[in-house]
């Protein structure tokens, strides 16, 4: 750590948060964070990020026409996993150093995957609502327990989905480009191709980044593979379901329900999804537990000192 650091708090959450800017405060003294709220891009996240040595972002897009107009800047630090808007390439070649930690909020973000899927199956919300509009009716939903449960991506999220899952003795399926053998074999998991995993699973859950091999993943095609009384789940990233083909979907009821806690758009516009009884949609929480904040914070002032430049394989 330099004295001299001047550091740049890009996240609108971080800089409102007290207690991480008093942590913060404590080891830098020269510190802009972002008391107006706004939303960074382009040439204003240019404007803000001038002058710094060391930056705290979240969801700003960080690529190679930002980062060659900050001669100054030599750290960037995440606040939060996620690193699908950062370029990588960008970072090692003007040697940029990356501070990040993943899993840092995976029980946030595991611990709403479940409660979504037992909202999905036992029509929670849409029992809610009903009340509130004066209706008393009960609905016949579906318990949790003994449900095929398909992962796609079993990277840290994943990983502790499926130590949640456990009592509901689920039968879980899992697809990923990484081979996790032994965790696999301790939790009894059957890895499946992921046309395989759509067609056999009742409930759907993607624990997946976003980049040019995943967007979209879930098309029409693949979509049009799900079982009709099937739960999907996406508390990853948006763009990685075709929307329009799943609302078609969720109106001609050719699957039962799912729930997005993120969108190819945030905040989303298309209200008809949004209004369907059969889906649930929240916006973008998966990480927004008080302890999860913390945790992702913590980790994004350690990175302003513990980091690496990325490294780009061919």
């Amino acid at each position: 750590m330099n004295i001299n650091d001047k550091v740049a708090v890009c996240s609108r959450s971080f800089s409102r948060n007290e207690e991480l800017r008093s942590i913060l405060l404590n080891k830098y003294k020269n510190i802009t964070f972002n008391d107006q709220g706004l939303s960074l891009t382009g040439d204003s996240l240019v404007s803000f990020l001038s002058g710094h040595t060391k930056a705290i972002i979240a969801l700003e897009v960080i690529n190679e026409k930002i980062i060659s107009q900050l001669s100054e800047l030599k750290v960037i630090s995440k606040y939060g996993v996620g690193l699908d808007m950062i370029d990588m390439k960008a970072l090692n070649k003007y040697k940029i150093r990356l501070g990040w930690e993943g899993g840092v909020n995976k029980r946030s973000v595991s611990e709403l995957t479940l409660s979504l899927m037992i909202n999905c199956l036992r029509k929670i919300s849409t029992a809610n609502r009903e009340i509130i509009e004066g209706g008393w009716r009960q609905h016949k939903g579906n318990q949790l327990t003994n449900k095929k449960v398909g992962i796609i991506g079993c990277g840290n999220v994943g990983k502790d989905l499926v130590k949640l899952l456990q009592p509901f003795k689920c039968k879980i399926f899992v697809n990923d480009i990484e081979d996790y053998g032994s965790f696999y074999k301790k939790y009894n998991i059957t890895t499946l191709s992921l046309d395989n995993l759509i067609k056999k699973s009742d409930i759907i859950t993607l624990h997946i980044p976003l980049d040019s091999t995943t967007n979209n993943i879930l098309d029409s095609i693949r979509l049009s593979y799900m079982k009709t009384d099937a739960v999907l789940i996406n508390t990853a990233r948006g763009g990685l379901v075709d929307e329009a083909t799943l609302k078609s979907m969720l109106l001609e009821s050719k699957i039962a329900a799912a729930a997005f806690d993120v969108f190819s758009k945030e905040p989303p516009e298309d209200m008809e999804l949004l209004k369907l009884k059969n889906f649930i949609s929240t916006p973008h929480i998966g990480g927004s537990s008080v302890e999860a904040i913390m945790a992702m914070g913590m980790s994004a002032i350690e990175g302003l000192d513990k980091n690496f430049v990325p490294e780009i394989y061919s």
